[in-house]
């Protein structure tokens, strides 16, 4: 049976690093990386309403949030599969705001800012069914509730009257 001649015969052995070069030629430095291709981009990553939040490994917030699922205080005609959606793309923006993947913290406080963890007022329960209404299968309405929570409540999480403030907000901006 053939072998590989870069393979050790032996486990004691050390690797052998001959190179298939000529005597006297070097490989050249490699080139800088450019953003030459159609569908690279050249600009940065385009940012606003709609295009979502880029991150690193963003998508493993819909595990965390589906484990979260048996958590979430739901109210009256509330879909799960809706409130789910919504609170692992809430913490999606969250993860990519910092650079990072998502993690349960960030599913946490999405759950408490849309108020999941069952202390909001039976008003904003009423208006949270109506808005997440689809947001399992619909792109739109799950991005639009999302654009609306300002990142600086995701940086610093808001509570008590900063909540409260928050949702009104929410419930203001959406509505308009």
């Amino acid at each position: 049976m053939p072998t590989d001649p870069f393979v050790a015969p032996t486990l004691d052995d050390t690797p052998r690093n001959e190179t298939n070069m000529p005597v006297g030629v070097h490989l050249p430095a490699s080139r800088p990386w450019r953003a030459d291709r159609p569908g690279d981009l050249t600009g940065g990553q385009p940012t606003g309403t709609l295009l979502g939040s880029p991150g690193p490994n963003v998508g493993f917030a819909m595990t965390l949030a589906h484990r979260a699922r048996e958590r979430m205080a739901l109210g009256a005609h509330e879909p799960a599969a809706d409130a789910v959606a919504v609170v692992a793309e809430l913490a999606m923006k969250r993860a990519s705001s910092y650079g990072r993947g998502p993690t349960t913290g960030d599913v946490d406080l999405a759950m408490t800012i849309l108020g999941y963890q069952g202390d909001p007022d039976p008003a904003f329960v009423d208006w949270r069914a109506h808005a997440v209404h689809g947001a399992h299968h619909e792109y739109g309405p799950r991005r639009r509730l999302v654009d609306a929570v300002p990142e600086s409540a995701l940086r610093t999480p808001p509570s008590g009257a900063e909540l409260a403030e928050l949702r009104a907000s929410l419930r203001a901006g959406f509505d308009a």
